[in-house]
């Protein structure tokens, strides 16, 4: 696999030999925690399939991930009187915990895909709320961070993610974030490093000005609030130059604002919504999630409505891959958002974006509302219009139309019916 870096104009990922590289991501906080090995291939096989390049996966587990032990019986660390040691890990015997690490990220390997690899839960340096307990001082941190990136430095498909979720409040939780990523950008520097935060605020808010951060990311959250994810994700744009996605939007499956007595989950629909309004944003990639395989659920509940084997091919993982297909379609670097495009659109769910390069660009209309587009700024030559379907990847031809105001109407509407207005200008 391609060592990736920052592109040098610090906004997008590329490999080492130049090519783009468009994150696009599975979230599986619990995947070395709750999976065999057998079932961990299964899942990372499939999910290769699907196009996906990039897994999110945590050491230290969120579900008691220190105390509860994972398929074959072990913990991270050892612990006297149950009080675990981050500076002694559990190694030794058949499938030792850090064994089971390894076997995944190899298996990650084989199939092409990236580990986003979280070296510890939030709940363990900032317990504002989970099981915890809270083990980390900035000097076991340090050596924590050291010894991780060490074991995995010369693995190329390891992205570094701190964070887990949880903010930075005091200023020992900021030396505990400050040394831990000090400790794995000096013992794997060719790896990546971004931070996840917790819901609906970046990782500008905490590490902004962190020379060892190389992409910032979101979460945009499951809430209300991810309807108006462009607003965060602008924020973080501006806030710093350097690469930014959203690492965590609303997942699929997932009961609306954390309320299973709504009776509404969030569908393939709006996971399209928000990857779409990212990317049009400028995002350097995106993370698609489903609540049931997140977790690595095995038992529905009102809460938790699939397995998560059963939930592996819900649809709006399947389409995530043309999401990718769109991006990497046309000159990928120079795109950024162009919101002078369009008119200035006041609705929240409704609500249309665009993003372009020199030569082209794309409006994104989550309902497949009448798409209004000032052609004129795209260029002076005619332009060749089509459409773009997120559910099926598949394009079909507009017309050729002068360089003018214009009206594209899709041929249907609703909340299903969300559609990408390509644009080309013509030589």
């Amino acid at each position: 696999m391609k060592k990736l870096l920052v592109h040098p104009n610090r906004r997008y990922l590329m490999d080492e030999d130049g090519n783009p590289f468009f994150y696009l991501a599975d979230t599986a906080w619990e995947l070395f925690h709750k999976l065999t090995r057998e079932d961990a291939e299964y899942y990372i096989g499939t999910r290769a399939k699907q196009g996906f390049n990039v897994i999110q996966a945590v050491a230290l587990a969120e579900h008691d991930g220190l105390r509860t032990p994972n398929p074959y019986g072990r913990v991270p660390f050892h612990s006297i009187d149950g009080v675990f040691d981050p500076e002694k890990p559990d190694l030794g015997g058949k499938y030792d915990y850090w064994q089971h690490v390894d076997f995944i990220i190899e298996t990650a390997e084989k199939n092409g895909i990236y580990i986003a690899l979280l070296p510890t839960w939030g709940d363990k340096f900032n317990q504002k709320w989970g099981e915890g307990p809270e083990i980390f001082t900035k000097e076991n941190a340090y050596n924590y961070g050291t010894w991780i990136a060490k074991r995995y430095c010369n693995c190329k498909n390891i992205i570094w993610v701190l964070g887990g979720d949880r903010p930075i409040e005091t200023d020992g939780q900021r030396e505990i974030i400050d040394a831990m990523g000090r400790a794995i950008k000096k013992n794997a520097p060719d790896h990546l490093i971004t931070y996840h935060p917790p819901g609906e605020s970046s990782s500008t808010d905490y590490v902004t000005g962190k020379e060892y951060i190389d992409f910032h990311s979101t979460q945009t959250g499951h809430g209300l609030g991810a309807y108006e994810c462009h607003r965060l994700l602008a924020a973080t744009r501006q806030a710093e130059q350097k690469p930014f996605l959203d690492m965590e939007s609303r997942y699929e499956d997932h009961p609306a604002c954390f309320n299973e007595n709504y009776d509404f989950y969030w569908d393939a629909a709006d996971v399209r919504q928000n990857a779409y309004w990212a990317v049009m944003e400028g995002a350097c990639g995106h993370t698609y999630g489903n609540h049931c395989i997140w977790s690595m659920n095995t038992s529905i509940s009102k809460y938790f409505p699939y397995t998560w084997k059963s939930a592996l091919l819900h649809e709006g993982a399947g389409q995530m891959q043309n999401l990718k297909k769109l991006r990497l379609s046309r000159p990928y670097f120079e795109f950024r958002a162009a919101p002078e495009l369009i008119g200035d659109d006041k609705t929240v769910i409704a609500r249309q974006s665009a993003g372009r390069g020199d030569k082209y660009a794309f409006v994104y209309t989550p309902f497949g509302n009448n798409v209004k587009v000032y052609l004129d700024k795209l260029g002076n030559n005619p332009i060749k219009a089509s459409w773009f379907d997120p559910r099926t990847g598949k394009t079909s031809v507009i017309g050729i139309m002068p360089p003018k105001e214009a009206l594209f109407t899709p041929s249907m509407s609703g909340k299903e019916y969300d559609m990408v207005l390509v644009l080309d200008l013509m030589e």
